[in-house]
């Protein structure tokens, strides 16, 4: 069993919402506590509002992937896509894939997970030169584990150093996941996206 599985799922709900509820208790003046990165990362994305499904492997993402669609409604409906791996991957689920900005929800991979804000870094690589706002208010990501950084200086590092011919443009972090929810005045002028994070296990 994953270190990852063994923190999320082994643990019972009481006891994982008693831990949660420990670590929003703490005072704001408290030194913060060193959690693990990946146990760092999901409690800053569900805070964030952010919806997660932790998959094994590649059926489970495929199972999870039918959900969401099932969920909301959107099979047969346009999908906004850049990534042509992930139009063969999900080809079996009766989505027209586009290139154009409408769509039922946008659906895309990322550069990296950044924990200490449970926030996704994405660039041009999935976004191409669109901004946060011309696309879906609907996200689906799909990551990996192995993409879990610990901080926005580690991904930035990491994009550098995988692209040194080239680096890609638009980079940005999506953190907001609540649309509905109104606006405190940190997040002013961010974009809010409806987000479910496809997590594989790969470590």
């Amino acid at each position: 069993m994953s270190l990852f599985r063994r923190i999320f799922f082994s643990k019972s709900k009481s006891d994982q919402k008693s831990k949660e509820r420990h670590i929003e208790d703490r005072s704001k003046y408290m030194p913060e506590i060193d959690l693990p990165i990946d146990e760092s990362f999901m409690m800053n994305f569900k805070r964030n509002g952010g919806k997660f499904l932790y998959c094994d492997q590649d059926d489970e993402v495929l199972d999870s992937f039918d959900k969401i669609l099932l969920e909301n409604n959107w099979y047969e409906k346009d999908v906004c896509c850049f990534d042509i791996g992930l139009e063969h991957k999900f080809s079996g689920f009766n989505l027209n894939f586009i290139k154009r900005s409408s769509g039922s929800f946008f659906f895309a991979t990322c550069e990296y997970l950044i924990a200490d804000s449970g926030a996704i870094l994405v660039s041009s690589n999935q976004l191409r030169e669109k901004k946060l706002t011309e696309l879906p208010d609907n996200f689906v990501i799909l990551a990996s584990t192995s993409q879990l950084v610990k901080s926005i200086g580690e991904g930035l590092k990491g994009i550098k150093n995988k692209n040194k011919n080239s680096i890609p443009s638009n980079i940005t972090t999506i953190k907001d996941f609540e649309p509905q929810k109104e606006k405190d005045f940190l997040s002013y002028g961010s974009s809010s996206k409806n987000l479910y994070l496809l997590l594989l296990e790969d470590l």
